[in-house]
């Protein structure tokens, strides 16, 4: 995820924190950086209004990866759409992303 965007994982001297899309909703962490796995419903909705960018990836290092970047607020009606379009597509879809407090 963080070379198809070509970003660090980590701000300089900062944590990441890893976690799934079910312990997002129930309890979005302090952490600067989040990296969120197995989150089939989109956890991240319920940040918008926060301060973060997301780094969205989808079917990442195959000849059909997406990836998808920007603030959360402008972008997590276009990740929730591209990752529906995927699915149907694909019939399957493995995604994770990286949430980073701006």
């Amino acid at each position: 995820l963080a070379a198809c965007h070509a970003i660090p994982l980590n701000a300089v001297g900062g944590a990441v924190h890893v976690t799934t899309g079910r312990r997002l909703r129930e309890s979005p962490p302090e952490a600067e950086t989040v990296a969120v796995m197995l989150d089939g419903g989109c956890a991240f909705q319920g940040l918008e209004g926060a301060e973060y960018t997301i780094y969205w990836g989808a079917y990442l290092g195959m000849p059909q990866e997406i990836a998808l970047s920007g603030p959360l607020d402008e972008m997590a009606g276009r990740i929730v759409e591209v990752r529906a379009e995927a699915r149907e597509a694909h019939g399957w879809i493995m995604d994770t992303y990286l949430l980073r407090r701006r």
